[in-house]
């Protein structure tokens, strides 16, 4: 979770640069519809560990809503986030409203909104792709050294590499863009204060 923060915050403070050839080829193979879900496998590595931290869930990105990231195993919780509001298991908090621009970038299919805050390299092949982001921020510069994402049509596999040695690699499967939300899913949403 602490990546995963570190992470939005740098995105928040980027400097505006253009995406490359390869990103703008990479951006037009991605499904891009209003609504993404699928599940999650996270794996959690570090260095004072032996074994790795492992978590499965589900997740749920609407555009207009923001994003669902429910842990089921080992310890069910709940993450929500919207455009000005994060919701965990200790309280809402106040988010910039740029902050849901992360999750667009990467659950929406518009991986250019991260050449902003990251320099990039990537590869393309016919039916996969793989971009290495490095962050251009002094702050996460000191937290995250690489981060590396690759897919086909949609996002599969993200992992982040720490300054410390830990890594974290989370991949989505079962990946579907349905026309609208269950009632569990309007349900959670409706948590979260607009």
């Amino acid at each position: 979770m602490f990546i995963l923060k570190a992470l939005l915050f740098f995105l928040l403070s980027f400097n505006h640069s253009y995406a490359d050839d390869v990103l703008a080829r990479i951006t037009s193979h991605l499904v891009k519809t209003p609504m993404t879900q699928g599940n999650f496998q996270q794996e959690k590595r570090l260095k004072i560990l032996r074994k790795p931290l492992m978590s499965t869930g589900t997740f749920t990105y609407h555009q207009n809503k923001g994003v669902i990231w429910k842990t089921l195993t080992p310890i069910p919780s709940l993450l929500l986030i919207n455009e000005s509001k994060l919701l965990t298991g200790q309280g809402e908090q106040a988010v910039p409203a740029a902050f849901g621009n992360v999750f667009k970038a990467l659950l929406g299919g518009e991986l250019n909104r991260l050449a902003e805050g990251f320099d990039m390299a990537g590869t393309e092949q016919k039916t996969s792709w793989q971009l290495q982001l490095k962050p251009k921020d002094e702050l996460l510069k000191k937290i995250i050294s690489t981060i590396l994402v690759s897919g086909d049509t949609e996002l599969r596999l993200l992992e982040i590499q720490e300054v410390t040695g830990n890594q974290t690699q989370i991949s989505f499967t079962q990946i579907t863009h349905p026309d609208h939300l269950s009632s569990e899913q309007q349900s959670d949403f409706e948590q979260i204060s607009p």
